[in-house]
């Protein structure tokens, strides 16, 4: 940083003595000029006529539309902590000695070890001649070698169709064949994506359309994942927010959807409704009686379905179980079956594999007008193709092995403990956040996060409001400085006016998520002492 601040003030010096030259000799100042081009940190560059020259791309000049973006999983908090972390490393003194991020679900960041049958089969397909080593079992060689004659030329590096690799897409869809118990997968109607976000982001630029009261608008959950705000306020679409119940589990109350459709028409076209099951950041599992109540409305409605399903594999409450929006469809009739339009997304980031770095995700698009599906291919050959290793991670995931073959215990060993230890880390946090005065959380009952409610005292609030923050950004923020501790305020996700929360995910491994938690009490109860007021802390 000093090196920076020393190049600038010596541009700034010659700048200062161009101008004093110019009038005198202008060989000197062109001399001076050459000097100021070199200078790889200098941010002015002057005109002959001594004027600077105006940057084209400034706050006044960008696109609007990207100022209203906002992704609170990595924002300023995560900046401030990256901060904190690199000072670490420098040697600044903190009442903590490292950083512990909470704040997004990246499982491998957090210590997951990657499940060894994934890597085996992208490590051959990356580089074909171990087809030849015996260190690699058969089962992950076929798949390999299977993949990559679907690739052109054999190869991994080379681009696949636009809508991924037709092999890969075939798995796909028989992969929904045996988890939906049968009902019918068509691999036309499946597209690979980079990562679900790619897909969910192709699909509601499809959707978006009209000016005024005519502008399609998105219902989305709140709590909700922001990469769906930031991906409404980009295409300038209208966001329609109905509200989780809280006091239910998270649950998604059929009349509460109404109320927020009925109060959207008067200033939109509502046009899609978004669900993500299990939950982020909530961690609820809807109910089979849900999801069919959701898909009668969008069916009455004429509404299209977008149902995130990439926390499938994360249900950790054993009375509960994932059941798809397609299958459900299929069960409620043709009616219905063939004439809903529903998107499912799934992906290689969650689950059990924790693939965030590989990109692979898929989303299955039914009941699409057939002109509109080539609007759909166009739309994705922009960007060529998803990244071809992701496909092929996401083949593994489709595709694992089967019970007869040489890999299979190996892999159900691995993908159970990983699952397994979910499943007691999301029981323990629940358990340990309830004990704490002034927080309420509800179970886990999937996905990767808590989404606890904190209650804080009205000077804390007031303060918040004269620092110009939320309240409960203001909490995380003294949380991260005291503690060293990373989460995400629950203002980031929406959340009903007048109740503050903060996400965390349930990653970190046993024993530093058993001190995050320690170490979060002891915040919250001299939180509460610091701010104290007469008021019982609510639960």
């Amino acid at each position: 940083m000093r090196g920076k601040i020393h190049v600038r003030r010596t541009a700034f010096v010659f700048a200062r003595m161009s101008r004093v030259l110019l009038i005198n000799n202008l060989t000197i100042t062109k001399q001076i000029n050459s000097i100021l081009f070199s200078t790889a940190e200098a941010t002015v560059i002057l005109r002959e006529n001594g004027k600077m020259r105006e940057k084209t791309l400034t706050m006044d000049t960008l696109n609007p539309q990207v100022k209203a973006v906002e992704y609170a999983v990595r924002g300023p908090i995560v900046t401030k902590a990256g901060d904190i972390e690199r000072g670490l490393q420098q040697g600044q003194k903190h009442p903590f000695t490292e950083v512990i991020k909470a704040n997004i679900g990246d499982s491998h960041a957090m210590g997951q070890k990657p499940i060894t049958f994934l890597r085996q089969v992208v490590a051959l397909c990356s580089f074909p001649e171990l087809l030849n080593s015996p260190s690699f079992p058969e089962d992950a060689k076929q798949r390999a070698r299977r993949i990559l004659q679907g690739c052109g030329g054999q190869s991994l590096g080379s681009y696949s169709a636009s809508q991924g690799v037709d092999c890969i897409r075939q798995d796909v869809a028989v992969y929904i064949e045996q988890r939906d118990k049968g009902v019918p997968a068509d691999w036309d109607n499946i597209y690979l994506t980079t990562g679900a976000s790619d897909g969910i982001v192709s699909i509601l630029k499809m959707l978006v359309s009209g000016q005024g009261r005519s502008r399609s608008g998105v219902m989305i959950p709140i709590p909700q994942y922001p990469l769906y705000s930031a991906a409404i306020s980009e295409l300038e679409a209208v966001q329609i927010n109905y509200y989780l119940d809280e006091d239910n589990c998270w649950a998604l109350d059929i009349n509460e959807l109404h109320r927020a459709y009925q109060a959207a028409k008067e200033h939109c076209h509502p046009r899609v409704i978004c669900i993500i099951n299990p939950g982020n950041p909530t961690g609820q599992v809807q109910s089979r009686k849900c999801i069919e109540e959701v898909l009668h409305f969008a069916y009455e409605e004429n509404l299209f379905v977008m149902s995130d399903e990439v926390y499938q594999d994360n249900v950790y409450s054993p009375d509960l179980q994932f059941h798809s929006f397609k299958k459900v469809l299929y069960e409620m009739g043709p009616e219905y079956f063939n004439t809903v339009e529903l998107a499912s997304f799934h992906s290689t980031s969650k689950g059990y594999s924790g693939e965030c770095g590989f990109r692979g995700g898929y989303m299955e698009v039914l009941n699409l007008d057939l002109e509109v599906k080539a609007q759909l291919v166009k739309l994705l050959s922009v960007r060529l193709c998803p990244p071809v290793s992701g496909q092929a991670a996401m083949d593994v995931i489709v595709n694992p092995p089967l019970p007869h073959e040489p890999s299979y215990l190996q892999f159900h060993k691995e993908k159970s403990a990983v699952l397994g230890a979910l499943a007691e880390k999301a029981q323990m946090t629940e358990q340990t956040l309830n004990t704490v005065p002034g927080i309420k959380c509800n179970p886990v009952q999937g996905a990767m996060y808590a989404f606890p409610r904190i209650f804080i005292p009205p000077r804390a609030v007031e303060e918040a409001k004269s620092l110009g923050m939320s309240p409960d950004m203001m909490y995380c923020l003294r949380l991260l400085e005291e503690t060293g501790i990373c989460l995400v305020p629950g203002s980031g996700f929406g959340q009903r006016e007048g109740t503050y929360h903060f996400r965390m995910t349930i990653l970190p491994t046993t024993e530093k998520l058993k001190v995050l938690l320690e170490k979060l009490r002891d915040f919250h109860i001299k939180f509460l002492k610091e701010y104290a007021s007469l008021e019982e802390p609510k639960r």
